[in-house]
C-alpha cells in the first residue's frame, strides 16, 4: 500500500450480518483486501423450464444469481500494533476466520434447544435461523445473500500456530423475493438491487443493427 498522501482510499467489500426481525446490525465482516475478481453466474427461471413450453418468453421469477470471490486476510500489520489489536496478538486471524465460519453453523444455543426439543418428543424440531447476511460491494451492489460454501487456506502462522495470513474463497447465493417473500426485511434490499440494475441498463446506449453486418432482420 502506497504512502502517497493523494492515493485514493480503497473501498472494501464485506458482509453485514443483521437481525432479520429488528434489523439491528449484529456484525460487520470486512474483507481486508479487495478481491481482484468477482465471478457471477445467473440462471434464468422461466416457463420454458416447466412441462408447458407454450410461452417460452415468460419468466416465473428473478434469475438465480451466485457470486464467487476470493479474498486475502493478513494480520501482519495488526501484530505490529498490539495495543490497538490485542486480539491479533492473542489469536492471529482466528477471530476473523471464525466470524466467517459461524455463518455456516447453528449456534451452540440453537443446537442445545433442538436437542431438548427432540428429547422431549417434540413433533417438529425448530430449524436454526441465521442472521440475514448483506453483501456489500460498493454502493451499487448491496444485496441479501446466503453463504453457501467457504474454503480457507491458512498460509503462515505465529509461534503459537495461530494463522496470520490466509486466503478465503466464498460462494454466495443472492436471496431474492422468491427466497424471502415480499414481507421479509431482505426483500426490500433485493428489490433495490434489481431496480439499480434496471437503472444502469437504461444508461447503456447500445449499438446499431448495421454494426452486426446486416441491414435489418429478415
Amino acid at each position: 500500500m502506497t504512502g502517497f498522501p493523494r492515493s485514493p482510499k480503497l473501498t472494501r467489500a464485506g458482509l453485514v450480518l443483521i437481525d432479520p426481525e429488528s434489523g439491528a446490525v449484529d456484525r460487520v465482516i470486512t474483507l481486508q483486501y479487495a478481491a481482484e475478481t468477482l465471478q457471477r453466474s445467473l440462471e434464468v427461471q422461466s416457463i420454458a423450464d416447466e412441462p408447458d413450453r407454450s410461452q417460452p418468453l415468460r419468466l416465473t421469477g428473478p434469475a438465480v444469481e451466485t457470486l464467487t470471490l476470493e479474498a486475502e486476510l493478513d494480520a501482519t500489520d495488526q501484530l505490529e500494533k498490539p495495543d490497538e489489536f490485542p486480539e491479533a496478538t492473542e489469536a492471529g486471524l482466528f477471530p476473523a476466520l471464525s466470524a466467517l465460519e459461524t455463518m455456516l453453523h447453528p449456534t451452540v444455543a440453537q443446537l442445545e434447544r433442538q436437542n431438548a426439543q427432540g428429547s422431549a418428543g417434540s413433533f417438529e424440531v425448530t430449524p436454526a435461523e441465521t442472521p440475514l447476511a448483506i453483501f456489500v460491494w460498493s454502493k451499487n451492489r448491496i444485496v441479501p445473500v446466503r453463504l453457501t460454501s467457504l474454503s480457507i487456506t491458512e498460509e503462515y502462522f505465529d509461534a503459537n500456530l495461530n494463522p496470520i495470513r490466509a486466503k478465503v474463497s466464498l460462494s454466495l447465493r443472492v436471496l431474492s423475493v422468491d427466497d424471502l417473500g415480499f414481507t421479509h426485511r431482505g426483500s426490500g434490499l433485493f428489490m433495490a438491487y434489481l431496480q439499480s440494475k434496471e437503472a444502469q441498463a437504461k444508461k447503456f446506449a447500445g449499438g446499431e443493427i448495421t454494426n452486426l453486418g446486416i441491414g435489418g432482420l429478415p
